[in-house]
């Protein structure tokens, strides 16, 4: 199956915007809110960001809520050229010459340099909006373990492209960010990484994992043994909380319990990742079962995506684009590609828009068709560019 026609047209929307694009949770950057005196209470905050979150309708405008760079995003997109990259390099040039690539790159990357937050131990990076969680308030750019991972190993690939020493002294300085900014539980094995340097926010697997993630492929860079025993520190406490059937719960409260589709995805990433650059050979069972918990449950026959190991909607765009980069890097492509086929073929035919980009969620009644830049159009060019290196490795 060919999804040239569709990625062609996701990459020129995603350009011509020049990556800037609005967020599922960016409602507090809205200059109307902070005009207000509700810009001081967390339940207004929480109760304004879930108005634009769960909306169809995009308030974004008429409550001027700018476009913007989303840090996360634009590590996507920089990961994504650079598979592009590979592709040009080998003579495959249906989605740019090498040098026109390359230039994309380089623009990508020092965006990222200027968007780091400064103030922490080595190089981090958070999202460009102010954000209320139940518990928590995340001020804009406050550094994350996710937005920080995504952002650093993609500039270890626009290094490998460019060799440009730079791109790979500040990815490499984000290890210090993990190890001394992130706070630790401790676990009957190991310990988890916080989501954040912040206090009450421990307890999130994927995010833990990501973090091992990471300081692996910082052990890759320079041999540092505290990059390995860190990231295996954290391997240990996830591997313990996985199920027996395979499937991790989202996190430790009571409010995490749920079984997700594209988190499950991250882990089992990540414990691959983290085997590769480690030669830890210790978590292949752990792999191998969420693995095939993973296959066997988060994709109907017919290719779609759902988001719940029990149920189906919403249905995320996050799902579909993840089962592209976790299977690439389980090295599974070849054996599943129909598989992929189908739930890519499913995804473009049902959420693609006819100017390229593609929505948010599918629900059962009111679906949110909103261009999202991180979370949808950014994670599904990533996405496509795992698809279209992937074939040239079957």
């Amino acid at each position: 199956m060919d999804f040239q026609k569709s990625f062609q047209n996701l990459k020129t929307y995603c350009e011509k915007e020049n990556y800037k694009g609005w967020d599922p949770y960016d409602g507090l950057n809205s200059k109307i809110f902070q005009a207000t005196p509700l810009k001081h209470w967390a339940f207004s905050r929480l109760a304004w960001i879930q108005l634009f979150k769960q909306n169809p309708v995009n308030l974004r405008k008429l409550l001027l809520v700018p476009k913007g760079y989303n840090p996360k995003a634009l590590g996507l997109f920089l990961t994504g050229y650079c598979n592009l990259y590979k592709l040009a390099k080998q003579g495959d040039e249906e989605f740019g010459s090498p040098d026109e690539i390359t230039e994309k790159i380089k623009y990508l990357a020092d965006l990222l340099l200027e968007l780091k937050t400064p103030g922490y131990s080595g190089a981090c990076w958070g999202y460009n909006f102010d954000w209320q969680a139940r518990s928590f308030f995340f001020p804009k750019y406050t550094p994350t373990v996710v937005a920080t991972s995504f952002c650093a190993i993609a500039l270890f690939n626009a290094y490998e492209t460019t060799k440009n020493e730079r791109y790979r002294k500040v990815a490499l300085s984000s290890a210090n960010f993990v190890i001394k900014d992130l706070k630790r539980t401790k676990k009957q094995f190991g310990f988890l990484f916080s989501y954040a340097p912040i206090p009450g926010n421990n307890t999130v697997y994927n995010a833990s994992l990501l973090g091992s993630k990471l300081l692996s492929l910082c052990y890759h860079y320079e041999k540092k043994v505290e990059f390995a025993d860190a990231a295996k520190g954290s391997v240990a406490a996830c591997i313990n909380a996985q199920q027996e059937d395979g499937s991790w719960i989202y996190g430790e409260r009571s409010s995490q319990t749920w079984i997700d589709s594209f988190h499950t995805g991250y882990n089992l990433e990540a414990l691959q990742i983290y085997m590769d650059c480690t030669g830890d050979n210790s978590v292949t069972t752990a792999i191998k079962k969420g693995a095939d918990f993973y296959l066997s449950h988060f994709f109907e026959k017919d290719g779609t995506p759902k988001y719940y190991h029990d149920r189906t909607y919403p249905i995320d765009i996050h799902c579909p684009a993840q089962i592209v980069v976790t299977l690439h890097h389980l090295n599974k492509i070849s054996e599943n590609c129909e598989l992929i086929d189908k739930v890519l073929n499913w995804t473009v035919v049902n959420m693609q828009d006819k100017s390229g980009y593609f929505y948010y969620q599918l629900k059962k009644g009111c679906s949110s068709k909103i261009s999202y830049m991180r979370w949808s159009n950014a994670f599904m060019f990533y996405a496509f560019s795992y698809y279209y290196l992937a074939k040239t490795e079957i």
